[in-house]
């Protein structure tokens, strides 16, 4: 994506998109990185194309997804293709590192939640492998794409505090949540704030992209949520969040982290923004869910339109039947369709019967998953006020008919847009560096405001149905875990 920004426009231009597809190798998931790199370096040669020497590329931000990672030797090669978080290798290693660290002790030190692909659990599974014993270097994805376009190596920290090593309060490593663990700090190279030089590109990427020497790379905040939250358009301090694609990410942007019991059981994550700032979120499943209906869908020689598909479910009957848009169940690949009637079936509602009401049945679970979580957010952050608006950015801010829902869900304004905001985030972040803006988070929200076309959904309907399929839920959750805990205390026979 190349952005134009001066201090009263801020434009945005798709120069190539490219597709990321996990590889399966010997029952592993990876990341085919290599292809991703490639893609990097078209696109960067497709930019310097879209670039004049009147309107040059002043610089290059990296932003991806989190906890991932690849590993280097001492030569500075890749020890293998990064493995894929959703990966099933790390089935076993929360139970390992709670025998070590207890979770409250380990939430109070890092203040993450729980998620069984966070990075220290990740390495606590490679523990014993070969690649880990040769490693020199372990670089987050983002800072792996930066280390091949410069040859300089960092750890952007927005990004670093998704791997539970971080505290937040310090926003620097943890050494006793590592030495604990038995995860070697220096294997990461030095923390670099997003707002710094990263480095400028190497002559054979020069070569590649056709553009002029030195181009600099920016550290922005390369955790893409970390940018998308940059991106949010809010006018007030007073609003909330849900950064939405694969996943809902759904919180409050906060000035401190909260690192209370309460919160950590309420499954909230504290990973460090842009500024000094927290993002207070929890992760929800998101629209993964839809994703890979349409995929299961279309492997059975299914077609569907996602527009007409979208329609078909607007008519369906509403809050027929939800499901935990959190539950691990949903997190692999696979027959989602068939996952989620289960899960309905399993809570003694009826199982969608048609992928209108499967797609229905997913985005009143989103919906209602929003609302749960941003009210958690605000009690537990104990912040003062009201929230005066919900911003929904990121894919899901095209999706009308999940805007209207979460709006209606939540009983609060939605303002969708922009669907990019993670490349606008990091294009900001890129300007101000460069000085071609200033001024602080609320600045370059006000540019975004004034600049970016957003769309506006007032809740409709009765509020008081969310609450009556939240209760279904809810008391699920109580009968499974009484069923749960009679199941530990019957003798065995």
């Amino acid at each position: 994506m190349v952005g134009r920004v001066t201090p009263d426009t801020l434009t945005l231009h798709e120069a190539h998109r490219f597709p990321n597809e996990p590889v399966r190798l010997n029952g592993t998931l990876h990341w085919n990185i290599l292809s991703l790199h490639q893609g990097v370096l078209t696109g960067l040669k497709a930019a310097a194309t879209a670039t004049t020497e009147a309107t040059p590329l002043t610089s290059i931000g990296i932003d991806s997804w989190a906890v991932d990672y690849g590993l280097l030797d001492a030569t500075g090669s890749l020890l293998g293709n990064p493995v894929h978080y959703r990966d099933t290798r790390t089935a076993d290693a929360a139970d390992t590192v709670a025998a070590a660290i207890p979770p409250p002790a380990l939430y109070a030190a890092t203040g993450l939640q729980h998620l069984p692909f966070n990075t220290i659990y990740q390495l606590v599974a490679a523990r014993g492998t070969p690649a880990l014993a040769a490693a020199h270097r372990l670089l987050l994805i983002p800072d792996l794409i930066a280390y091949w376009l410069t040859g300089e190596a960092s750890t952007e920290l927005t990004n670093a505090s998704t791997t539970q090593l971080i505290d937040p309060r310090t926003r620097t490593w943890s050494p006793h949540i590592a030495d604990t663990l038995g995860i070697d700090l220096a294997l990461f190279p030095p923390l670099r704030n997003p707002g710094t030089p990263a480095g400028t590109l190497l002559p054979d990427v020069l070569a590649a992209t056709g553009l002029p020497h030195p181009t600099p790379v920016t550290a922005v905040g390369s955790h893409d949520t970390a940018s998308a939250v940059v991106g949010v358009p809010a006018t007030s301090p007073r609003f909330a969040y849900i950064a939405t694609g694969t996943w809902s990410l759904a919180g409050l942007e906060l000035d401190a982290p909260v690192l209370t019991e309460a919160s950590r059981l309420a499954n909230f994550t504290n990973e460090l923004g842009v500024d000094g700032t927290v993002r207070y979120l929890r992760n929800i499943m998101g629209l993964w869910l839809l994703q890979e209906c349409l995929r299961t869908w279309e492997n059975t020689g299914e077609q569907h339109h996602l527009p007409t598909l979208l329609e078909a479910a607007a008519r369906a009957t509403p809050l027929r039947s939800v499901v935990d848009a959190g539950d691990p169940a949903f997190i692999a690949p696979g027959d989602m369709p068939d996952r989620i009637a289960a899960a309905c079936r399993r809570t003694g509602q009826p199982a969608p019967r048609t992928p209108a009401e499967t797609t229905r049945c997913v985005l009143d679970s989103l919906a209602l998953a929003h609302r749960r979580a941003l009210a958690d957010a605000v009690r537990l952050s104990g912040r003062t006020g009201t929230v005066d608006a919900v911003h929904i950015v990121g894919g899901g801010a095209h999706n009308t008919l999940l805007c209207q829902l979460t709006a209606d869900a939540c009983g609060l304004p939605v303002v969708a847009g922009p669907a990019e905001a993670a490349a606008l985030g990091n294009v900001l972040i890129q300007a101000r560096t460069a000085g071609t803006i200033s001024g602080g988070l609320p600045e370059l929200r006000a540019l975004l405001h004034s600049t970016q076309p957003l769309r506006q959904y007032e809740p409709t309907g009765d509020h008081s149905a969310w609450d009556r399929a939240a209760s279904r839920l809810e008391g699920a959750e109580v009968t499974e875990t009484e069923e749960a805990k009679a199941a530990e205390e019957e003798p065995c026979g």
